[in-house]
């Protein structure tokens, strides 16, 4: 059983709601500081308010060791990956140089449906290729939308992921009306990542599902419920 520190550093505390402010923003980040969560997961246009913070805060990059450091991750193409490769290059290399660390970012879903494996590479390697020339640390997660397709789907995506460079396949947007994370499609991404990890989002709102991914093998939560289910965690 993981402790209540071990999980909150296994978790991306996220909101991506489309109405938030910068009240709330606050509140997620300061959230983040109290909890030592992984990151904060927002979209773009809060990126710059949230590492100022987190900079001030002595918690970034540049200011903290691996195990105290909360990274600022920028959503793009989000929420339906439907924007070119080029837009998702161009939208990744202004959230870097407004403070993020980590991209998650929307597979462009028809080619994976389609399963037309170089439409979805390249979609996931302009990413890639736009975060990295940026600053090679960045890290870089693909979002495939599990609950929207089949196994073979979820291989075709993972192998897009893995041949585009991508260092995180991740379940779900937890905005796609066809559902969110399942224990089912965490396995299913953990058996075809390769050497990627797999982040699990969409739908986790308490400890036991929580529980669930990680046992399945996700190395990251997507959390917008962060705080309660650290609060009801069983660990130590």
């Amino acid at each position: 059983m993981y402790t209540h520190r071990q999980l909150a550093r296994r978790i991306d505390h996220t909101l991506l709601k489309p109405e938030a402010g910068e009240a709330q923003i606050r509140s997620l980040v300061a959230e983040a500081l109290a909890y030592q969560f992984a990151c904060v997961c927002i979209n773009p246009r809060w990126v710059k308010l949230a590492a100022g913070l987190l900079f001030a805060a002595g918690s970034t990059r540049e200011a903290a060791d691996e195990t105290t450091r909360i990274a600022v991750c920028a959503c793009v193409g989000f929420p339906f990956g439907a924007i070119s490769g080029a837009g998702k290059a161009f939208e990744t290399r202004e959230c870097i140089a407004d403070g993020a660390e980590e991209i998650d970012m929307v597979i462009f879903l028809p080619a994976v449906v389609a399963g037309d494996l170089a439409i979805a590479r390249a979609d996931v390697q302009a990413v890639v290729e736009a975060a990295r020339a940026t600053r090679e640390s960045i890290v870089v997660k693909v979002i495939l939308e599990t609950a929207l397709l089949t196994p073979e789907q979820i291989a075709l995506g993972c192998q897009a992921a893995f041949e585009g460079g991508a260092d995180f396949v991740k379940t779900s947007t937890g905005f796609h009306p066809s559902g969110g994370a399942t224990v089912e499609a965490v396995r299913l991404l953990k058996a075809h990542a390769r050497q990627m990890r797999v982040k699990a989002a969409g739908g986790i709102r308490d400890a036991a599902t929580a529980h669930a991914m990680l046992e399945a093998g996700a190395d990251r939560l997507g959390c917008s419920a962060s705080v309660a289910i650290v609060k009801s965690w069983g660990g130590a």
